[in-house]
């Protein structure tokens, strides 16, 4: 949920300032049925990933088909108050809240009151958005549902407050707004998105979206200490939120139905027993089995610019290094994060196991990930036999690449972690990210490994780094930077070129300022509009969401208007120049910025 970030940024950013630290011995292996073994082992690594990365409290749930066959919590829910995690432990669980709310979707579409391919406006009267795109295509149910919508990714302001606005509001706040994408031409993960589509699950039901939710899904599974809320939890069973070892307060969240959830790992257990129980818990049936797998199914195979990316309704059916479990038919898994509150959970519906992990710091979103996929990795052993294979380390050894080939990578690319440059040296090539450099080092398999060097000068190896390589491709007529993993690729940026700027918007550079701050509790500080070697870039921070500057190119498409450029989160969404009571100012996601030297 958290920000606008994606997964494949969140690692490029916990690379720039991971640490090294030895992991506990893995166990040789693991006999059938030995849980015990697996909680030994599991510990071991909670307690490292816990200690490598300032996490204060965890939980964790193991599910063998309708069996927990383990659950723990581990440091502290409310550290000052010397009250231990547990499984009982409610956290924030942030995007993990997407799987409840497309299940609410489809228990509709079951029913007959929504058709997941008719447009939303006919469940959400008056939805609209500003479209560029020729296609006629509408926003629908299903669109969101796979993040194929092609509505921006956020609404920014107002989205963490003190006093959050209604979601329901959300509806009124984007007519304005223009749509990043043609619907279906791209995976763009969008909290908006699903924000709207629990505000048409409300209207479709007639009354509000918590109370629907609890009493067609959370009540029936037992999920007694779960509920969707703004704010977190306020009950004795609570954790508090901590940032870097300090207690720290998570800000109430607009966007409920995206990422509103508060759960326990016990209660999020009782939602992993009905997916492998085919939708039923008891004599009741929450939605139907043929349901259920349609929401597992990849629905995004016919679109080109994902590569090898797979997304369900709701559910994830593919890692970028952090859920990575081979051999075991669908892999299918949700993150979830707020400002202070990470978890993961995972389900192997073939195999009948899964997981859910949840913790209560800002800086333990790599961890909730490894302990989940290596804890389900050996129950997937303990149950079946099969022991995962190691991953073989992609071999170097690619030799010299020619002038051309090289020359190939060179330039601007448009990535969720900002514009990265690549650059040719006499070593090679080079990617210069959020004021990191990393060498491009050629491998046999004719993409190029990420190293980095400790001043510039010592290579380090970063755990994080070893199966990730830098592909270029062209695609539908785009020019595509991909990471390539064990023989997959995703699409993480596009090559930008530099683009005629009109000299209104150059004449609009410099440094900005939030005029309509309102109550917001995330706020970006030190936004500066620049122009640099042809490109026009917007630069900005925030210390809340993650270290250091973020820049990204826009591209003038008129005297008022630019776009962000590149495809995926964040990208293609507009800035807008207007008049605000005889001032310019820049609208971009609700705010209004202000040039300071006005």
């Amino acid at each position: 949920m958290k920000g606008t970030l994606s997964r494949w940024a969140i690692l490029l950013l916990t690379v720039c300032i991971a640490g090294c630290a030895s992991a506990p011995t893995r166990p040789e292996s693991v006999g059938r049925g030995d849980y015990g073994k697996i909680a030994e082992y599991v510990s071991a690594l909670v307690r490292h990933e816990m200690k490598k990365r300032d996490v204060t409290g965890l939980s964790i749930a193991l599910v063998d088909d309708q069996r927990v066959v383990w659950a723990e919590g581990f440091g502290y829910a409310d550290k000052a108050g010397n009250v231990p995690a547990s499984p009982e432990t409610v956290y924030r669980a942030g995007s993990i809240s997407k799987l409840f709310t497309a299940t609410a979707a489809m228990q509709l579409a079951e029913r007959g009151r929504v058709d997941i391919d008719r447009p939303l406006a006919d469940y959400l009267p008056g939805f609209s958005i500003r479209t560029r795109f020729a296609k006629p295509d509408f926003v629908t149910p299903r669109s969101i549902m796979t993040h194929h919508s092609g509505l921006p990714s956020d609404y920014l302001k107002g989205m963490w407050a003190r006093d959050p606005e209604p979601f329901t509001r959300l509806v009124d706040r984007i007519k304005d707004e223009y749509a990043a994408n043609p619907p279906g031409a791209v995976f763009s993960y969008s909290n908006l998105g699903v924000t709207l589509l629990g505000d048409a699950i409300e209207k479709v039901a007639g009354r509000d979206f918590a109370s629907h939710v609890r009493d067609e899904i959370l009540l029936p599974l037992g999920m007694s200490r779960s509920s969707f809320s703004p704010s977190a939890d306020r009950t004795p069973f609570a954790a508090k939120g901590y940032q870097k070892g300090k207690e720290a307060e998570d800000p109430p969240l607009r966007d409920v139905p995206a990422g509103g959830l508060n759960a326990s790992v016990l209660d999020l257990s009782r939602f992993v027993r009905m997916v492998l129980a085919g939708g039923k818990v008891g004599d009741r049936q929450i939605i139907k089995p043929e349901t259920l797998a349609e929401m597992m199914r990849p629905q995004n195979a016919h679109v080109p610019l994902d590569l090898d990316f797979s997304v369900g309704f709701g559910w994830m059916l593919s890692g970028l290094g952090d859920v990575d479990i081979q051999n075991a038919g669908p892999v299918a898994h949700h993150a979830g994060a707020t400002l202070l509150f990470h978890g993961q959970l995972i389900v192997l519906p073939e195999k009948k196991i899964g997981v859910a992990v949840l913790a209560n710091s800002s800086t333990a979103g790599r961890a909730v990930s490894k302990v989940a996929t290596e804890a389900l990795k050996l129950a997937l052993e303990a149950k079946t036999g099969d022991r995962q294979p190691e991953r073989e380390k992609p071999e170097g050894g690619g030799g010299s690449r020619s002038k051309e080939a090289l020359q190939r990578y060179e330039g601007w690319y448009s990535t969720q972690v900002g514009a990265v440059n690549i650059l040719k040296t006499s070593g090679g090539l080079r990617a210069d990210v959020m004021n990191r450099t990393f060498r491009l080092i050629p491998r046999a398999d004719g993409s190029f490994g990420l190293q980095y060097r400790l001043l510039g000068l010592f290579p380090i190896r970063i755990e994080e780094l070893d199966g990730v390589g830098i592909a270029r491709a062209d695609v539908a007529g785009r020019e595509i930077l991909a990471a390539a993993m064990y023989g997959r690729e995703f699409p993480i940026g596009e090559r930008i070129r530099p683009v005629p700027v009109p000299a209104q918007w150059l004449g609009r550079t410099g440094e900005y300022e939030i005029a309509n701050p309102g109550e917001d509790a995330v706020l970006p500080e030190k936004v500066r509009l620049r122009a640099d070697g042809g490109l026009l870039f917007v630069d900005y921070s925030i210390p809340l969401l993650f270290p250091g500057t973020m820049s990204f190119a826009i591209a003038p498409i008129s005297d008022t208007e630019a776009v962000i450029r590149g495809f995926g989160r964040g990208m293609g969404e507009t800035i807008r120049a207007l008049s605000v009571d005889g001032e310019e100012m820049l609208s971009y996601s609700g705010y209004l910025l202000r040039n300071k030297r006005d």
